[in-house]
């Protein structure tokens, strides 16, 4: 069985680099986002599987706690109350406010780091202590534009 199996997975994995053979090699596929698209299909073939249950992981979908399942959405979608949400838009401009200087100058530094294609992460961490994520959100946009994808 163990050889049948293996016979199996041989037979899958030749066939896929036979299409991307036909794809222009690796390069081709990737111009074309064919591994991509291949690996999105998947994935949502797998969790459809998982969420109706055709697929039994134990503890997601199978032999639940009496918590339920940490995966499948409640049947009532929870929303944010007026005040909850007057109270996070107040957080957000009192954030602003307070750190109006320190924001400009991280986003400069953001901004500039961006487009001397240096490793963004140390800078964008430091960002995250004086920006909201709208602001370091429009300061990346200005610089890069919006990711548009290729079809």
């Amino acid at each position: 069985i163990i050889e049948e199996l293996t016979d199996l997975v041989e037979e899958a994995v030749l066939t896929e680099f036979d299409r991307i053979t036909e794809r222009g090699g690796v390069l081709g596929a990737m111009e074309t986002m064919y591994q991509r698209s291949r690996i999105q299909e998947e994935s949502l073939y797998y969790e459809t599987l998982k969420h109706t249950g055709e697929y039994p992981i134990i503890g997601v979908n199978t032999f639940l706690s009496s918590k339920g399942s940490p995966t499948v959405l409640p049947k009532e979608v929870i929303r944010a109350t007026e005040e909850e949400k007057e109270a996070q838009i107040a957080t957000v401009e009192n954030l602003r406010a307070a750190y109006s200087a320190e924001a400009a100058k991280a986003i400069k530094d953001l901004q500039q780091a961006a487009i001397r294609n240096e490793n963004m992460f140390a800078v964008l961490m430091e960002a995250t202590k004086y920006c909201s994520l709208g602001q370091l959100t429009a300061a990346m946009f200005e610089v890069g534009g919006q990711y548009r994808r290729n079809m």
